[in-house]
């Protein structure tokens, strides 16, 4: 029996266990396992809407045991806490339920070949008071957390006689950064139209950004401009070239000596690997990101392998890949073919990951969307508005096909526009 363990069910995890499932599946000699945190998978670049509330958890959810039921493997939930790699052995923490009592103990998994893909975490940079001051928009519970926190102060702003301005600073003009300044808007002109004394010249959003310019992953100049003037089109207050030095209870404190006030801090600035890789006892960089060879192998241990944002994975010019969605899927799906070399064959050459930019894209609500298609061409192509939107709409649609197959992922997918014109534009609960 060759066991195959992946840790993280993220968009890259789910695509490589759809894979897998469906090539093993009728094979008794392979057991396949995922291991996630979560009991259930949302895209992560729709977190920024799972934590304004226009996203419907309920109808973009996918149940892993349910996925897991479907494709052929086994499904664990946990939290990894430690990695013996000569007995091949995962620890995964006790759960526990709200009360601190154990539900179910701390236990181990055997493997044959482990696969981490466990994403990143936003990165504080050892800032005084990010911690304990800011919120997070990492895992579905945080941007759970998060909804209730801004939807509770947007309720309580509504019913006051005279309401002050409601201040939200967003740390970190990236894709999510920036979706969520323009998200905030989006909530403040829903609520409005329900009939809550909130609207957007009662609101004031603030992104802030260490670099020149926001949206940095877009390499054309006339789209950073075009992010840039619909931003201040809404309102949101812009502070580029600003480093934060200190975050308190009142707000931000910058190296040039500003002081920027916040009622609710949102820190995107970022990413790292999570802390639990540097205690497996595997090579990891200063970003704490495992370090693999070209064909993801870690350099530590050759029966385990990485990808995606907590791996660094080296490139023909002496680069590293970048932390991005596209990134993550296309080396979880060559792990994947790798795998079923290794079955065949443990002596058989195995693919190496080289990186190509298709794109990025950012969509700011329902105001704007922008992008640049094939980037590796040359710099690729600038798209706006609906042509942009209809690509960025489809990353998704795809995910969903790739995840349930096409006829059940296009049924959900019809489901899902129906749903949208039925229920309330905003989750309030």
């Amino acid at each position: 029996m060759t066991r195959i363990l992946v840790i993280g069910g993220g968009a890259g995890g789910m695509e490589l266990m759809g894979k897998l499932g469906k090539r093993l599946n009728r094979r008794s000699d392979v057991e396949l396992t995922l291991v996630d945190i979560s009991s259930h998978h949302i895209w992560k670049p729709l977190l920024h809407e799972l934590a304004s509330g226009s996203l419907d958890e309920g109808l973009n959810a996918v149940d892993y045991r349910a996925h897991a039921a479907r494709n052929g493997y086994r499904f664990e939930q946990g939290e990894v806490i430690g990695l013996d790699r000569f007995a091949r052995r995962v620890t995964l923490a006790p759960q526990t339920d709200a009360r601190d009592k154990v539900l179910v103990p701390e236990r181990t998994l055997e493997y044959d070949y482990l696969v981490l893909g466990v994403g990143a975490v936003t990165n504080d940079f050892d800032i005084p008071g990010v911690k304990d001051h800011c919120e997070f928009l990492d895992l579905t519970q945080q941007a759970m957390s998060l909804r209730q926190k801004l939807l509770r102060r947007f309720l309580e702003q509504a019913r006051a006689e005279r309401p002050e301005p409601f201040n939200i600073t967003i740390v970190g003009a990236g894709a999510t950064g920036t979706e969520m300044a323009a998200e905030m808007h989006h909530v403040a002109e829903i609520l409005e139209g329900y009939g809550y004394a909130v609207g957007p010249e009662q609101l004031q959003v603030n992104l802030v950004e260490a670099g020149p310019h926001v949206m940095p992953a877009l390499p054309k100049p006339c789209l950073r401009e075009a992010v840039e003037e619909q931003l201040e089109e809404l309102g949101v207050q812009l502070f580029t070239g600003t480093r934060v030095t200190r975050v308190d209870a009142r707000g931000l404190h910058t190296q040039n000596d500003q002081m920027i006030p916040s009622d609710i801090t949102i820190w995107a600035a970022g990413v790292k690997g999570p802390q639990v890789l540097s205690k497996l006892g595997l090579e990891v960089n200063d970003q704490n990101q495992l370090m693999v060879e070209a064909n993801c192998r870690s350099l530590s241990d050759s029966r385990v392998f990485a990808f995606g944002d907590c791996a660094a994975c080296p490139q023909p010019d002496g680069s590293y890949t970048p932390p991005r969605g596209q990134t993550a899927r296309q080396m979880a799906l060559m792990i994947a073919d790798n795998l079923l070399r290794l079955l065949d064959d443990e002596e058989a050459p195995l693919k190496e990951y080289l990186y190509k930019d298709l794109g990025s894209f950012v969509n700011m609500a329902r105001f704007h969307t922008v992008g640049n298609l094939f980037s590796f061409i040359r710099g690729g192509i600038a798209v706006q508005g609906c042509p942009a939107r209809f690509v960025y709409a489809s990353l998704y649609r795809r995910h969903m096909l790739a995840l349930h197959g096409p006829i059940k992922g296009l049924a959900l997918l019809a489901l899902n526009g129906m749903q949208r014109w039925f229920r309330p534009q905003l989750k309030l609960w």
